[in-house]
């Protein structure tokens, strides 16, 4: 680990209350058990073409019309 990241985090937990720090600490050890799920990239090369490129062309264009929009009666 890099120990810049290290010291930038024990800086940042010096100035928390202690409750925060515990939170912290809790994170911390809630990440440290959990375990990386998923697959290599290079098994999922075999899916690569899998989309005919018409499809891709329609995606795009669903993803360029609709993304940064808001719908405010959502939420």
């Amino acid at each position: 680990m890099d120990t810049s990241i290290l010291d930038k985090v024990v800086e940042q937990l010096r100035g928390m209350p202690e409750s925060l720090q515990q939170q912290v600490l809790e994170f911390a050890l809630a990440l440290a058990g959990s375990t990386i799920q998923g697959v290599l990239g290079q098994q999922l090369l075999r899916f690569a073409g899998a989309i005919p490129p018409d499809d891709i062309q329609l995606m795009r264009e669903a993803i360029e019309e609709d993304c940064e929009q808001v719908d405010t009666n959502q939420w």
